[in-house]
């Protein structure tokens, strides 16, 4: 197998950890439009620094720019990514691939990569962005195999392999948004995701993680990936320790080097390990895909509680150090934190502020061997040095195709010339430069005070770094073009539905059917199809005859472009599109009928947006989450198949979890807890998907201004 091994860096410590493991290349983000703002992050210098050295030992760094852009941030937008790239980055992935577009049209040496959040799941979303200019895709995380291998026959590929999953299709969750007013999209993400819910269907009444996913592992499917056509196997986890990014890295490192990787797979899970690890979605739901006990890391299993007189026994193999730390768990569930107590032949004894139970289950969480082990070693360059130092010459010195000379000619030493081996004693030091010289040195008779030794060694090796690792030649900050919006009217009124009940002033009905298969149409308004982000090679073949009954698609996501195209359908580019600048806005005008605004924008920033043919979220549902899977773990024969369910919060408000079915298993919505107030405006887009369902609260945020 061959891939590239690309790691998280959220820090500068978790970049060298995941260089030094073996990491053929990692992704960071600077302090602005990162999809992870909580991270550390770094600014352009300390990149700058990263560059060079990553590129001396080959390996390649990736700057994450995937965030939702406003109108005005764009100068900053495109300031912050030619400096970037000026600093050295090798890539720049972007969420915005119109922004991307104008990137590259105006940029054509920057190499873009179009972001997990773009939501790349089928042929036509990677044709796409290859035509924008991008020249690889992050596939989205739910992305089938059978889907992937078309992909890859189109552009470059890299999956997600390892590491936290989001339970909503990427780039489309807007729970922390309205939830909580932090936008995931802009990389504020609160995870409401992770909290707990009850659901109205019998055996989930009782609160759990019910959105919450198991991380994700595939260690024992890289022959499927690869042959599907991945070239970069992408390990989440930017908000995770050094250690956790070192072991990942050397897990699949050994799977790719044939070697048996358990030892580096135990070293993995004591790292971080929520849910005890799942394939995901791209090969099949599996039973422990869901992590609906337990929230956080649950580590590594190694053994079962036993009570004796002395207290709490676990007799196992594994061998606890002092500061190792564990999780108990009784059915899954966790039950509280403990420490050990005493070490004995076979086993140990633990102390914990809960009360144990025979049987419960004893998990290891931090493992002082295992994160020693992860971090071992540093990763060095060899380097053939060859010296010369003879006396009435400059001194001279050659390595990989480097000749470096000194300034000043070389005495004729009076009393001690210099050995070898103070030449060579003086050479192995590289200070912080990743070389590891073999050094070879020719001298005679010269003479050099130690002070003017180690000046010309620091002058070397700053030399040879700038041959081997050389900046690249910057590109300018230029201005941007301003765009000029064409201000048109639009008194259109359009509803997305999914009843046959069309709204007496309705322009437009977009039909949103709770089942794909039987897509009723009726009237004589302007008919769309709605499409889901997530989208198939099977999906278009379950709607493919029933668009002859509509005049367009209105379609969530970018692939919905060359779709339309292909069937020689009107487009009406929906919410999804993430619309939140006037470039953006100014690209899609030229390939979309109809398109609806960011629904994370204010009225004030969507009014400086509207256009001819523009629309704007203004009341009704608002959708918050796509989830591409069951929450009921495909309990299919106990399901009443309810259209829709309500989901319930600690704090008691009540999301509509809404189920339709394309083509394969159910997939699920969730809207806010509160309807949008319905404002009687022009170029108004009215979502009365739920108009049936009597809410149970009105808590919420409706007036939007993404953070």
């Amino acid at each position: 197998m061959n891939f590239e091994i690309l790691a998280p860096a959220g820090n500068g410590e978790c970049a060298y950890a995941s260089l030094n493991a073996g990491a053929d290349a990692i992704y960071l983000g600077l302090n602005e439009f990162s999809a992870r703002q909580a991270a550390e992050n770094f600014n352009v210098e300390s990149l700058k620094e990263i560059c060079a050295y990553f590129h001396l030992l080959g390996a390649k760094v990736y700057v994450c720019l995937n965030t939702l852009v406003k109108d005005d941030e764009t100068d900053s937008f495109f300031s912050c990514a030619v400096r970037a790239w000026n600093a050295g980055a090798d890539a720049l992935l972007i969420q915005d691939i119109f922004l991307g577009k104008i990137l590259k049209e105006r940029y054509p040496e920057i190499v873009l990569h179009l972001s997990t959040q773009g939501g790349c799941c089928n042929e036509y979303g990677a044709q796409l962005a290859k035509d924008c200019g991008f020249s690889r895709v992050v596939l989205a995380r739910e992305t089938p195999i059978e889907e992937i291998k078309k992909i890859s026959a189109i552009i470059e590929t890299e999956a997600f392999v390892q590491g936290a999953l989001c339970s909503c299709f990427s780039g489309q969750c807007y729970f922390s948004s309205f939830a909580g007013n932090n936008s995931g999209n802009r990389g504020r993400c609160k995870q409401p995701c992770r909290k707990r819910y009850s659901i109205d269907r019998r055996g989930f009444e009782e609160p759990a993680y019910a959105l919450s996913l198991s991380d994700l592992s595939l260690g024992k499917k890289l022959d499927e990936l690869t042959s599907a056509g991945v070239i970069s196997l992408k390990i989440e986890g930017r908000m995770r320790r050094s250690e956790y990014a070192a072991a990942a890295v050397k897990y699949y490192k050994a799977l790719r080097e044939g070697r048996d990787a358990s030892k580096e797979f135990v070293n993995l899970k004591r790292a971080f390990n929520r849910g005890d690890y799942t394939e995901g979605l791209g090969f099949g739901q599996k039973k422990n895909f869901l992590s609906r006990n337990v929230q956080g890391h649950i580590g590594e299993d190694v053994g079962e509680v036993s009570i004796t007189k002395r207290g709490y026994l676990c007799k196992c193999a594994f061998v606890p150090e002092k500061g190792d730390g564990f999780k108990i768990l009784r059915n899954g569930k966790e039950v509280g934190g403990a420490a050990v107590s005493s070490v004995e032949d076979g086993g140990f004894y633990l102390t914990s502020s809960a009360r144990l139970s025979a049987g419960d289950r004893v998990c290891v969480t931090t493992s002082k061997a295992a994160s020693e082990a992860a971090l071992a070693g540093k990763r060095l360059r060899p380097v053939k040095i060859a010296l010369s130092l003879i006396a009435g010459e400059k001194p001279r010195a050659r390595a990989e195709g480097f000749i470096f000379e000194g300034d000043e000619i070389l005495d004729e030493a009076k009393n001690a010339p210099l050995t070898k081996e103070e030449i060579i004693s003086c050479f192995e030091k590289t200070d912080t430069l990743p070389f590891a010289p073999e050094i070879s040195v020719q001298t005679r008779g010269a003479f050099l005070p130690k002070s003017k030794l180690n000046a010309f060694r620091r002058a070397f090796y700053e030399a040879l770094k700038n041959f081997l690792a050389p900046c690249r030649e910057p590109l300018e900050v230029r201005a941007l073009p301003k765009v000029e919006l064409k201000k048109g009217t639009n008194e259109k009124r359009a509803y997305i539905l999914s009843d046959g009940m069309i709204p007496k002033d309705a322009d437009i009905v977009i039909y949103k059917p709770c089942e794909y298969a039987h897509i009723p149409t009726q009237g004589n308004n302007e008919k769309y199809l709605y499409l889901p982000p997530f989208f198939t090679s099977r999906d278009e073949e379950l709607i493919a005859s029933a668009l002859k009954e509509f005049d367009g698609i209105y379609c969530e996501g970018y692939y919905g472009i060359l779709l339309a195209k292909k069937y020689g359908k009107k487009l009406f580019a929906g919410t999804g599109f993430n619309l939140t600048n006037r470039y953006a806005v100014s690209e899609v005008q030229k390939i979309a009928d109809y398109f609806a605004l960011s629904k994370e924008i204010s009225a004030r920033e969507a009014n400086a947006l509207s256009v001819e043919n523009a629309f704007t979220l203004s009341g009704g549902a608002i959708k918050v989450m796509d989830l591409v899977y069951c929450p009921f773990s495909q309990t299919c024969q106990n399901c009443d198949k309810r259209e829709r369910f309500t989901l319930t919060d600690e704090e008691g408000r009540e999301f509509p979890l809404r189920r339709y079915a394309l083509s394969g298993a159910c997939r699920f919505e969730v809207y806010n807890c509160a309807l949008l107030s319905k404002n009687r405006c022009a170029n108004a887009l009215f979502d009365n998907t739920l108009s049936g369902v009597e809410l149970g609260t009105t808590k919420g945020h409706l007036e939007r201004s993404m953070q």
